[in-house]
C-alpha cells in the first residue's frame, strides 16, 4: 500500500499570493500533477491541515477546484489556519468526515492494509493544538477497535518541542497523555503531522513520528533561542508512506518537480 502525504498548502483566493510572496495555488497544482504522475500510484493521499490560509469560503472554493484535478482519493484534516465550519462545509461531500459539530476525528479502514486514524487537535481561533481528555478517550476507543491492523495516525500540530523557538509555542499540548495512549496500542506504525513546514522524525509514544514539509514554503531551521521567525522558498516536497508486507511502514521524503536524470546507477 502506498500513501502519499502533502501538507500546509495555504491556498489563497484566485490571483492572490501567500504572504504576498509566493503563488501557493500554483505550487499546490504542481504537487497535484506530480502525484498524478507517480508510478505506481498511491492508493490514498493525506492532506494534513492548513489547506487554506485564512479559512475563507473563497479559499476553500479554490482548494476544491485544485483538488478536482487530483486523480487519487484523498483524506483531509483541518489545521490552525483552517476555519472549522467553513472546512466542514467545503468538504461536506467527503463521506468519512463526521457530520456532528465539534472536532473532525474519523477512521478509514477500507482503503488497504493500513488503517488511517485522523485526530483533529485544532482549537478554533488558536494556533496551537490540544489533545484533551475527550480526544484521548476517542482515540483509545478507535485504536482498541482494531488492535491487529497496522495503523497510521495523522494530526496537524505535532505534540513535541521542535527546538525552533518561534514554532514551539504553537505545538500540540497534551502530548504526555497522547503518548500514554499510544504505548497501549502497538499496532500504530506511524504518527504523521503537518504544521511545521519541515520534515522531522523522532520516537514518540513507543512508535515513530514524522512531520511533512509544506508544498509552499519551508520554515527556517534556526535553533538559536532568540532566532527570529523566517521562511524560505525551498524545493517543495511530500511524504510517501509505503507499507511493505514483512518489512513495515517505510516513509520516503520526495521532492516535487522535475530534476536532471536519470543517470546510470554505478
Amino acid at each position: 500500500m502506498l500513501i502519499a502525504q502533502i501538507s500546509d498548502p495555504h491556498i489563497r483566493p484566485q490571483g492572490q499570493l501567500y504572504q504576498d510572496v509566493v503563488d501557493s495555488n500554483a505550487m499546490f497544482a504542481a504537487a497535484v500533477q506530480h502525484l498524478n504522475g507517480l508510478d505506481p500510484r498511491p492508493e490514498l493521499v493525506l492532506l494534513t491541515g492548513d489547506i487554506v490560509d485564512h479559512g475563507d469560503p473563497a479559499e476553500y472554493a479554490m482548494a476544491r477546484a485544485l483538488l478536482a484535478e487530483l486523480q487519487l482519493p484523498y483524506l483531509v484534516i483541518p489545521g490552525n489556519h483552517d476555519e472549522r465550519a467553513a472546512f466542514r462545509a467545503a468538504f461536506a461531500d467527503q463521506p468519512y468526515l463526521p457530520r456532528a459539530d465539534g472536532p473532525l476525528h474519523y477512521v478509514v479502514d477500507d482503503r488497504g492494509p493500513v488503517r488511517i486514524v485522523a485526530l483533529d487537535v485544532t482549537i478554533p481561533g488558536k494556533h496551537h493544538g490540544l489533545v484533551d481528555a475527550a480526544a484521548l478517550a476517542w482515540l483509545d476507543a478507535a485504536l482498541s477497535a482494531a488492535p491487529e491492523q497496522p495503523t497510521l495516525l495523522m494530526l496537524h500540530q505535532p505534540p513535541f518541542a521542535t527546538g525552533i523557538p518561534y514554532m514551539d509555542p504553537y505545538w500540540c499540548e497534551g502530548g504526555e497523555g497522547l503518548a500514554a495512549v499510544l504505548r497501549r496500542h502497538s499496532q500504530v506504525e506511524r504518527i504523521t503531522c503537518g504544521h511545521v513546514h519541515r520534515f522531522m522524525q523522532l520516537r514518540f509514544g513507543g512508535t515513530s513520528l514524522c512531520t511533512a514539509p509544506s508544498t509552499t514554503t519551508t520554515i527556517a531551521l534556526q535553533l538559536q533561542p532568540d532566532a527570529k521567525p523566517a521562511s524560505y522558498i525551498e524545493p517543495p516536497a511530500f511524504l510517501l508512506h509505503h507499507w511493505l508486507a514483512g518489512t513495515g511502514l517505510i516513509t520516503h521524503l520526495c521532492p516535487i518537480g522535475q530534476f536532471p536524470g536519470p543517470y546510470p546507477f554505478a
